[in-house]
């Protein structure tokens, strides 16, 4: 085979194929020697072939290349690293192990993989996840692009793809279920609900078996391969074929306007901490990947929670970043990203926070992305937080204080209107730039995280035993109130004044200035019993219960017709701060009490009115909002001669009365509209 070896090249990283064979590249600074293997099945426990790297002729700086000729797409291979094993100085080479290609962008040997058996010392070849080489020029696109649909006529849908069809009752045959391929076959639902961007929860691949056994990493926060798609998502098993059938999905999903978020997570890898598993970063190049203690660099540094924290700030982790970044728009046509704990970003390479951080300016600045949402959660796990603040205003961010600020108002708990007024209009006490868009606050009441919507009307503890971790897990403020019983009830009252706090917390969601998000199933009352931590439950208790569909179609169709209602008017889809002047042609926000333009902003107050105003596009809502248990009676505006209020929404009423048309919706008599407690009422003007 050596007569078909070439030097090779140090650009691009990763295996990169050419019509008469494939360059593979590879950064290592501190490796002594390098080997690529060959493999001709997954499971090979012995490589068809192993080339050694030459580094005076396979290595340019710290770049070690090699070209095979006659290699093709769906080669399977991997790399042994030879080097130091002395982790208090931070090298941790060890050359009984196959290791990942950074960039690979399909892995297979999912099915044997033991993370057992990266853990400790000795081969692991047979059961070491291994890379393939892709081509990925050679798909059919067709006609397809990114949509970029502005923020201001986005609602996102949070969802994770296995438990989105993995339920027996989803309807889809069982080899196919949980798959990128079944999540073509429920786009019709998602259109129904009137989602226009799916948030998918990580689908880089990861490490399933990063749990406490016998669980499953069922969330997917557990990263191996930043390029390529997670291959139990797929319902093809050939080597290539999670690429392929990732990218039939955003098709499909482009062709019914739906736009693709991924949630990514360049935080942290599964490689844990200094009793994890050698996969690929640690046994090729350990301190270029990771931050480490400065006293003792066997010890990793730990700002995401996980066990490790990625070097985002150092060149070569930097830079695989933002390949994976342009790699997914430009290869894979996803419309955008979510960056769990964005804020490690924010450091430095010893962990310190810093302002204007190279990887931010990067990203925000890189022309391959400029089309591509930006969506920061802008926290991490070392105590950095950063809304309102985050890298300028390129990056959109979820404002957790939106969540925490609703839930506490329908909740009923006192000194909240204010702050609720502020979530309202957008947060401008979190984004108090005159320029900023209201939309780059992302509102959600609920997400992956904590209690499903249900859950947070139904219990007023976590109960997390299920996750084998005494209920330790979790978070325990939650805002949430079981509404008089604590879990599920056949009370026919408590059932009710659930299902009115539901539609509360979604009418407040979707009237307020933002981009919306929605959790999976929440319009449907998906529960997890008060699990609020279910990262590790890949079972029915994960996944989106399709019988819920039948179960609560009345919740399904207010979600729906709630959307659709917000997403025709322009009030909800203005790109500038809304003016307090009721007088103003922009478009305005006027407060109010029970009283109008008398709005109670003490302490003690439950209630709160607001009229919003679109002159150009003649509309006009008022929208009164009572979390008190006890009936309010609200003035009303008076209108012009020849319109009338109409009611589009009342939570307190049955169905199908809780929600109205435009057309079916009826008039409001008299000046005062009585709203009943723990209700919320939206009132329309018209000419009709």
């Amino acid at each position: 085979m050596k007569s078909d070896i070439g030097r090779g090249q140090s650009f691009p990283l990763g295996a990169t194929v050419y019509p008469d064979g494939v360059n593979f590249c590879l950064f290592s600074k501190t490796c002594a020697s390098l080997e690529l293997l060959f493999f001709d099945a997954p499971d090979d426990a012995k490589p068809s072939h192993i080339i050694k790297f030459e580094p005076q002729y396979n290595k340019t700086f710290y770049y070690w290349h090699i070209f095979v000729k006659g290699i093709k797409a769906g080669q399977i291979y991997g790399y042994r690293a030879y080097g130091m094993f002395e982790p208090e100085l931070g090298y941790r080479f060890d050359s009984d192990k196959v290791l990942l290609d950074p960039y690979a962008k399909a892995v297979v040997n999912t099915e044997n993989y033991s993370r057992e058996a990266a853990s400790k010392r000795g081969d692991n070849c047979a059961k070491a996840m291994k890379a393939v080489v892709v081509d990925p020029k050679t798909y059919d696109w067709e006609d397809d692009k990114r949509l970029e649909i502005p923020y201001s006529q986005t609602v996102i849908y949070e969802m994770h793809v296995g438990g989105f069809t993995r339920n027996p009752n989803s309807g889809i045959p069982p080899s196919k279920r949980g798959t990128y391929a079944a999540l073509i076959d429920k786009i019709p639902y998602l259109k129904y609900l009137g989602i226009t961007a799916v948030e998918l929860m990580p689908v880089h691949q990861f490490d399933e078996q990063d749990a406490v056994p016998p669980r499953k990493n069922y969330w997917g926060y557990s990263t191996v391969s930043f390029f390529a798609p997670h291959r139990q998502y797929s319902f093809r098993r050939d080597p290539l074929g999670p690429v392929d059938e990732f990218r039939d999905m955003v098709k499909a999903l482009h062709k019914a306007g739906i736009e693709v978020i991924l949630d990514v997570v360049y935080n942290h890898t599964a490689e844990g901490n200094e009793n994890g598993p050698t996969l690929s970063f640690r046994g090729i190049d350990n301190s270029m990947y990771y931050m480490l203690e400065e006293e003792d660099k066997s010890f990793y540094s730990n700002y995401s929670g996980c066990g490790n924290t990625i070097k985002a700030n150092h060149e070569i982790a930097g830079q695989m970043i933002i390949d994976s970044l342009r790699y997914w728009v430009s290869e894979m046509h996803v419309d955008g990203f979510r960056f769990d704990l964005a804020s490690i970003f924010s450091r430095n390479r010893d962990g310190t926070p810093m302002e204007d951080a190279p990887i931010l300016w990067i990203i925000k600045s890189d022309p391959v992305l400029a089309g591509a949402k930006l969506i920061a959660e802008a926290w991490d796990a070392g105590g950095l937080y950063e809304v309102g603040s985050f890298a300028g205003d390129r990056f959109t961010e979820w404002n957790g204080q939106f969540r925490d600020d609703v839930r506490s108002f329908v909740k009923s708990e006192p000194k909240q209107i204010q702050r609720l007024a502020y979530r309202i209009m957008g947060s401008p006490d979190i984004y108090p730039k005159p320029d900023r868009e209201p939309h780059c606050s992302i509102n959600f009441i609920t997400c992956h995280d904590g209690f499903t919507l249900n859950d947070l009307v139904s219990y007023n503890q976590k109960q997390n035993q299920a996750n084998g971790e005494n209920n330790r897990d979790g978070h325990n403020d939650n805002r949430s109130w079981n509404c008089g019983v604590e879990g599920l009830t056949d009370d026919t009252y408590i059932e009710a004044l659930r299902n009115q706090q539901i539609k509360n917390l979604w009418t407040i969601l979707l009237v307020s200035q933002g981009t919306t998000m929605l959790l999976m199933g929440d319009e449907v009352r998906r529960t997890q019993n008060g699990n609020n931590n279910a990262y590790c439950q890949d079972n029915e208790l994960g996944w989106f219960n399709w019988s819920d569909v039948g179960k609560h179609p009345e919740l399904l169709r207010f979600v729906k017709n709630l959307i659709r209602f917000t997403q025709r008017l322009h009030i909800f889809r203005i790109e500038t701060i809304l003016v307090m002047d009721p007088n103003s042609k922009l478009p305005s926000i006027t407060w109010h009490g029970v009283r109008l333009n008398k709005p109670d902003w003490a302490d003690y107050s439950r209630s709160i009115a607001f009229s919003l105003r679109h002159p150009e596009k003649q509309e006009y809502l008022h929208i009164m909002l009572n979390s008190y248990w006890e009936p309010l009676l609200f003035e009303i505006p008076i209108l012009p001669k020849g319109q009338r209020w109409y009611r589009i929404v009342d939570t307190a009423l049955a169905v199908p009365n809780d929600f109205c048309t435009e057309k079916t919706a009826p008039p409001i008599q008299g000046n005062h509209y009585r709203v009943q407690g723990r209700a919320s009422v939206i009132l329309m003007a018209q000419s009709r």
